[in-house]
Parts: structure tokens; C-alpha cells; sequence
């Protein structure tokens, strides 16, 4: 970059669920690149923001729920000393907050000497542009040229590749993202049929309990291991190991690729050129609406092209 778009110190501000900070970690890895010296900071959910410190790609992360900040959501506000120099301390601030009449925005620029970037809250279906690209809009006017727009994380202790463990988010945010659970038990008992050699990582947390709990009692013992409720970062290491993949439309999904795990997720109507799962090697098997007019054996069949063809 050129030494005017230059910075020491930057904040990305970033809220939502899993699946919105991973496709955001592209920002994330162009400020790194810039400038690998300068100090990056995550005003975000920690839970989910430790994947980046984890990973490199932050030093520092700060709750977006910290007591004080409300007072920037609203006009006119008394805002308190800590924050006010909190803020001062950034020269660049980049921010995916919704704030549609940048109430944020201005109580911000009125104790904040630091360049500040509005990025999208939510990028925009149907455009034919992936969300990471959108998501580094902002960026453009620092200079800033990302080589890949794919999300990447690097977990710091990666566990050793078991080329025989497949892990499995049956899984989502959502029901209408789900394949209905008798579909999952029978498919899975026929990978584990397929080949005797293969264990199963079975991945959630508290929303998938029922879905999992249901799936263990279908599955030979000794042949699945569970990753439950988890930390994030303990997740990625995990899937890290896998040889494979296999989930749906999810943040889960979304972090499986950012690791590098190859894998098939089934898709049902979200606009797939924009939210498809980047940095990985993920196969979407669609539905084209309803996941519950996938049959297990058109899935199966899927599963055998791609497994076996994974590098």
C-alpha cells in the first residue's frame, strides 16, 4: 500500500454468527498482508473472534456486547470516556455493523481521529458476487488489492491426519437447512458399511443435541467419536485431521473450508454463488429447494465420487 493508506493500529468490527466472520477473515488476512507489523483488533463475539487469534490473523478481541458501547447506537448520546479513547486509539477502523443511518458512524467519528470504512452488514444475494468479495468492498480504498478472497485459517496445532476420519455436522442454523435425521442415519451406517476402516467425527453444538443424540444411537460404538459444544478453535484442529467433510448450509461448513477439509455439504435454496463455502475443496449436492427430496442414495453416490477423488 502507499504510505498514505498506511496504518498502525486497525479495528474490524464485526457482530453476527459464525458463518458472517469466517466469510469476513479476508479482511482480516489483506490487513495482515499489508501490513504485517501493524496491531489488529476484533470487536466481535469472542467466542468466535478466538479463531482468529488462533489463527494469526487478530492480536486482540473485544466484545461487541461490553457494557458502555450502547451509548453509539443512539443520536446524541453521552458516550463514555473509556470508549471514546478506546476508539482514538485506531487510525483505521473498518466496520459490518448495521447502521443504516450511521448513528454509530457519527458518535464514532466525533471522538475518533482514525480513517473509519463502512463494509456491508449483509452482502447482497443474487448479484453474482460471492459475499467475501463483497465483504472486502471497503478495502478498495486503501489500495488494497487481496490476492485471494477466500477465507483461511491455519489452526497454531493442527492434529495429525487421520486419512480413515470423516467429519460429520448434521446440523444448522436452521431446520429448513437440514436433512431430515432419518436420511443422515442411513446414510452414514452405509459409509460405515462402505468400508470398514472409516470412523465418523460427529460435530455440534447445543442447538444440534437431539440431531446428534439421535444419530449415536443408530451408530456401532466403537466407530464415531463426538465434538460437542466445543471451543471453536479445538473444532478447527479437529477438522484439520479429517480426511473429509460432510454437512450443510452452515457456519460449521463455512469453517470446515476455511481449514482446508475437502467435503460434500448439501444445499437447499440459499443463493449459492454468493454464500457457497470458500477455501476449502467443498461439493455442494443440490436440492434446488426442499433437502428432504434428496435421497440418501443420490447423496451416497455423491459421497463415493468425491471422497475418492480427494487428493
Amino acid at each position: 500500500t502507499n504510505a498514505g493508506n498506511s496504518f498502525t493500529k486497525a479495528l474490524v468490527i464485526r457482530g453476527g454468527a459464525l458463518g458472517d466472520f469466517i466469510l469476513t477473515l479476508p479482511v482480516l488476512q489483506a490487513l495482515r498482508q499489508a501490513q504485517p507489523k501493524a496491531e489488529l483488533e476484533v470487536l466481535g463475539n469472542p467466542r468466535i473472534a478466538s479463531l482468529a487469534l488462533a489463527g494469526g490473523l487478530a492480536d486482540r478481541a473485544t466484545s461487541v456486547e461490553s457494557r458502555g458501547l450502547e451509548g453509539f447506537f443512539t443520536p446524541d448520546s453521552d458516550l463514555p470516556k473509556e470508549w471514546a479513547e478506546y476508539f482514538d486509539a485506531f487510525d483505521l477502523i473498518v466496520s459490518f455493523l448495521f447502521d443504516p443511518d450511521a448513528v454509530f458512524q457519527k458518535n464514532l467519528s466525533s471522538v475518533s481521529g482514525g480513517r473509519f470504512l463502512q463494509g456491508c452488514h449483509r452482502p447482497a444475494d443474487g448479484i453474482g458476487r460471492h459475499a467475501t468479495e463483497q465483504l472486502l468492498d471497503p478495502l478498495q480504498s486503501l489500495g488494497l488489492e487481496p490476492a485471494d478472497a477466500d477465507p483461511k485459517l491455519v489452526p497454531p496445532h493442527p492434529a495429525h491426519a487421520d486419512p480413515a476420519l470423516i467429519a460429520v455436522h448434521p446440523g444448522s442454523g436452521s431446520e429448513r437447512k437440514n436433512w431430515p435425521i432419518s436420511h443422515w442415519e442411513e446414510f452414514l451406517n452405509r459409509i460405515l458399511r462402505s468400508d470398514t476402516r472409516i470412523r465418523l467425527l460427529l460435530v455440534g453444538g447445543e442447538a444440534d443435541v437431539p440431531r446428534v443424540e439421535r444419530l449415536i444411537v443408530t451408530l456401532p460404538e466403537h466407530r464415531f467419536q463426538v465434538c460437542f459444544d466445543r471451543p471453536l478453535t479445538e473444532v478447527a484442529e479437529r477438522f484439520g485431521a479429517c480426511a473429509f467433510y460432510l454437512g450443510h448450509d452452515s457456519g460449521v461448513s463455512h469453517l470446515a473450508a476455511a481449514v482446508g477439509c475437502s467435503g460434500l455439504v448439501l444445499w437447499g435454496g440459499t443463493d449459492e454463488a454468493t454464500w457457497q463455502p470458500r477455501g476449502g475443496r467443498m461439493n455442494i449436492i443440490r436440492s434446488g429447494g426442499d433437502l428432504a427430496t434428496l435421497s440418501v442414495d443420490d447423496v451416497f453416490a455423491a459421497y463415493k465420487t468425491h471422497s475418492l477423488s480427494r487428493p
